[in-house]
């Protein structure tokens, strides 16, 4: 069963998206204008950050927005969290997920540097992992000139942003750099267009908050080649190997068509003697942490996650 301030959220945001027009009528920019302003609710109130600054700048592979927020008391040089935000590689922004990134940052007494990576169709695999593996190589070096500790780097993200961040240490490993990010957060990942038919018949379908079509769609925008980059480990991270990877905390919705992408990825990871924590949220579903102001079950899940980075990054 669906938490009842969960359902209150999703009943919410439908009847958000019933004052626009479908959203298969769209083209990809107007999508991501119509998602900007259904979400916006969401991303109202919250802590206030003792300091927000933006940049645009270029770390060596094309530029990038990012989004600094400085929790009030936490010196220079602070211990961050760089978060990527979800929507299939095609939608969202630091922008939608404002409120969430200032409650890890509160809750978790860090940093929180958000990202506003290349999107999809427009920006094919492997762009925004080159920009976002180019942003954690200059943090590794420049960090102080954000007032973060190079030291101290930790990765998180939904959905999506989870599979960016599994991607982005691959490629540090791969560079003998992986001691770059102490910690990973993964929200609900997205790590394979995989989704099997019992996932879909319990989770999926009419009503649901995202069922396989849908999901499977965000990949074909992701991939320049569907059939190669099914089977590339930094597209699809189900099919990596994590030896030498950080601790990963695998946040968990009940009710969620990817559930069992986390639940595979846990085997995974211990298999390669990962510490990997999990848990399963009840009666949640995808995107539920943006439900952080009416749901207890969100709340709580914000605050186990910001517990492990802070504690990764101590």
């Amino acid at each position: 069963m669906i938490d009842p301030e969960i359902q209150a959220f999703l009943d919410e945001m439908k009847r958000r998206w019933a004052e626009h027009p479908p959203f298969g009528t769209l083209d990809f920019p107007s999508q991501r204008a119509v998602c900007e302003t259904v979400r916006a609710r969401w991303a109202e109130g919250g802590p206030a950050m003792g300091e927000t600054a933006e940049h645009v700048f270029d770390p060596g592979a094309g530029e990038l927005r990012i989004r600094v927020y400085r929790p009030e008391g936490v010196a220079s040089p602070a211990p961050a969290l760089v978060y990527l935000h979800g929507g299939g590689f095609t939608l969202f922004s630091i922008d939608t997920h404002d409120r969430l990134m200032r409650e890890y940052a509160e809750a978790g007494g860090f940093a929180v540097i958000g990202v506003d990576y290349p999107l999809s169709p427009e920006h094919k695999y492997p762009e925004a992992l080159d920009r976002i593996e180019a942003f954690m190589l200059w943090l590794r070096a420049h960090g102080d000139e954000l007032g973060v500790d190079p030291a101290r780097l930790a990765m998180g993200g939904d959905s999506a942003g989870a599979n960016l961040c599994f991607a982005t240490s691959l490629r540090l490993r791969e560079k003998g750099a992986i001691g770059t990010i102490r910690a990973i957060l993964s929200n609900y990942g997205y790590f394979t267009p995989e989704i099997s038919d019992r996932a879909e018949a319990r989770f999926g379908g009419p009503g649901s908050i995202m069922d396989r079509a849908e999901a499977q769609s965000y990949y074909v925008n992701y991939l320049a080649n569907w059939d190669a980059g099914q089977r590339d480990p930094l597209a699809c991270p189900a099919h990596a190997s994590f030896a030498e990877f950080p601790p990963v905390f695998l946040v968990i919705p009940e009710h969620d068509i990817l559930s069992e992408q986390s639940l595979d990825m846990e085997t995974r990871l211990e298999r390669a003697g990962v510490k990997a924590t999990t848990k399963i949220y009840p009666g949640a579903t995808h995107s539920f942490l943006e439900a952080m102001s009416v749901a207890q079950v969100a709340r709580k899940a914000i605050h186990d996650g910001a517990v492990f980075i802070r504690a990764r990054l101590a």
